[in-house]
Formats: C-alpha cells, sequence, structure tokens
C-alpha cells in the first residue's frame, strides 16, 4: 500500500506547549501553598488534565472532592489558555513547516491527533492550521493515549486504512497508541523512551519524506 498518511501529535512535536502547560500547573500549585518542580512535569506528558491534577494534588499532599478538582482544573486550564493565546508562528518547532510543506506537495494526506482540547487554538495563532485535512483533538475523542481513538479517528475522517498511516509522537503512550491502531510510529526525542517505535529521530529537521515511505 505504502504511504498515504501522516498524523501528528500537536505537543513536543510540532509546538512546545509543555512550558506552558508547567507554567500554569506551577501556578495552581503555588496557590494551593505547594511548589511543583519542572522534573515533575515530565511525567505528565502525554496524559489528561485530570489525571494530571490527580498526580500534582498527590504530590502536595492534598485531597480535594470531585467538584472541587473540576474548579482547580478549569481554572489551571483559563491560565493555560491565556499563555497559549499569546503564541505565535515562530513559536513552531524547526523543520514543522518544512515537512508539513513537503507532505502537501506530494499529496500525502496530514491529520492532528491531539488529547488537547486547545489544538485549534494552538493551530490557528502559529499558522499550521491550512496544513491539516483533518483534526482530531480532546474535543472529539474521549479516550486517552495508549488508546488508539485519537489515530483510528484520524485516519477514519481521512478516508485511509491505518496500515497506509504514519504517527509522529513524543511520548511512549502516543507510539503505544500508535502500535495499537496497527499503524507506523516515529519517535521524536529519545530513543531509550520510544524505543517502541519504527523510528527515532531528535526532531522533525531530521526526517524527510523519503525516510518515512522506507518505513513501509
Amino acid at each position: 500500500m505504502g504511504l498515504q498518511a501522516c498524523l501528528f501529535d500537536l505537543d513536543g512535536v510540532l509546538v512546545d506547549t509543555a512550558k506552558y502547560h508547567y507554567l500554569a500547573w506551577k501556578q495552581l500549585a503555588n496557590s494551593l501553598g505547594f511548589d511543583f518542580k519542572e522534573l515533575q512535569n515530565e511525567e505528565l506528558k502525554g496524559i489528561s488534565r485530570v489525571e494530571s491534577l490527580k498526580k500534582i494534588l498527590a504530590w502536595g499532599g492534598l485531597d480535594f472532592p470531585q467538584e472541587r478538582q473540576d474548579e482547580l482544573a478549569s481554572l489551571k486550564n483559563s491560565w493555560y489558555v491565556e499563555m497559549i493565546s499569546e503564541m505565535k508562528a515562530d513559536e513552531v518547532l524547526p523543520g514543522s513547516f518544512e515537512l508539513l510543506e513537503e507532505l502537501r506537495t506530494n499529496q500525502i494526506r496530514i491529520a492532528l491527533g491531539s488529547a488537547s482540547k486547545n489544538a485549534q487554538l494552538i493551530l490557528d495563532n502559529t499558522g499550521l492550521t491550512p496544513y491539516f485535512d483533518a483534526i482530531v483533538d480532546g474535543n472529539v475523542v474521549s479516550k486517552s493515549k495508549p488508546d488508539p481513538e485519537v489515530f483510528l479517528k484520524g485516519a477514519e475522517m481521512l478516508h485511509i486504512s491505518p496500515s497506509g498511516c504514519v504517527v509522529f509522537e513524543d511520548a511512549s503512550a502516543g507510539v503505544e497508541a500508535a502500535l495499537r491502531a496497527t499503524m507506523k510510529a516515529i519517535g521524536i526525542g529519545s530513543p531509550k523512551e520510544l524505543s517502541k517505535a519504527h523510528l527515532v529521530v531528535e526532531d522533525l529537521t531530521k526526517i524527510q519524506l523519503k525516510a518515512i515511505q522506507n518505513l513501509f
């Protein structure tokens, strides 16, 4: 069959919003009377807002009823949205525009597969939106990675068989989701952390269409 579509995670692959998540969670932790370190933030990679909050409260030795937890998750998100509303095209990670351009030129379909509920805002602010044929985000799917729902939905929206798709991911849960969806996986980041991926590169400047096609 060969390569027909590429599906991209957003955070850590095309843009780096981890710093904004970190700053917003830190602001929340500080408002509750404890601190939150950058190293702990690494443990929140690829997991949902609700799960992230549970971990942070546990680190702070706090326990709140569900209603209060919902309020806190919402408060963190409002701070985060404020921060990402200022994002510009120069915050797109190196190699992203070039690779997306190359895929479009060669008629390879492109979809987003992200857990973020703010994906559209980020894509619009950074000028990435026009490259995507389908956008699957946290408003469309209910299951978190490693469940393959987000990528299977992307393939469905593109009308392409999962076996013709390649996923770009920076988190092991995302790589796992791609494999469960019977797609090829390209890891962005550390080969040790992303050892299950078919190929691992440091960032998108290190990958070209030919190398993606060679996975098939």
